[in-house]
């Protein structure tokens, strides 16, 4: 079975985006410095990410908008919006804990869940996310939107690996505890 990993980067308060949306806050202590590629080195075991509008829309406007980014994964976007089709890029309506489902069966690498945090909460809550990759980023932004929302329960997680690059922290987690049996 396929694991579904969450891979994202938070401020130092747990907010994945300030109050205005936005991710300009993404970066080491010292912009001058070199950081190591966490994610270059996290996406050669993944062959398919899976985000919500909001994300889209932020990587295709304002991170990458002269070009997609994510050409060799195959990419889902959960949206209840009629969209055009776009190279590369699969819109779906389908529930993201549904397609997340699916897409475990299938054959392949791992499933990133990209964001944003609506559908990692969603996640979150039916028990869905193996792997936790979170890059901690050493700044408070005091509000914005927060990766974690209410749980029904605890979460028991075991870490896997700690690291540090320029002030950022990747903290990898797994599940504790009985394996998914879907």
């Amino acid at each position: 079975m396929r694991k579904a990993v969450l891979f994202i980067a938070v401020s130092l308060d747990a907010f994945i985006a300030d109050g205005e949306n936005g991710v300009g806050w993404l970066e080491g202590q010292d912009p001058a410095a070199e950081t190591v590629d966490f994610y270059g080195e996290f996406v050669q075991d993944i062959d398919t990410v899976v985000m919500g509008w909001r994300t889209y829309e932020q990587v295709v406007t304002e991170l990458s908008p002269s070009c997609w980014p994510y050409g060799e994964l195959t990419a889902y976007v959960v949206t209840h919006r009629t969209v055009p089709p776009a190279d590369g890029v699969r819109f779906t309506g389908e529930d993201p804990c549904a397609l997340i489902r699916r897409l475990r069966r299938e054959s392949g690498k791992g499933v990133w869940i990209c964001g944003g945090a609506e559908i990692a909460q969603a996640l979150l809550r039916s028990d869905l996310i193996d792997r936790l990759c979170i890059s901690v980023i050493p700044t408070l932004l005091g509000n914005g939107v927060r990766l974690f929302g209410p749980l029904d329960g605890e979460r028991k997680l075991r870490l896997l690996s700690a690291r540090t690059s320029n002030g950022i922290t990747e903290l990898t987690y797994e599940r504790r505890g009985p394996a998914l049996l879907e």
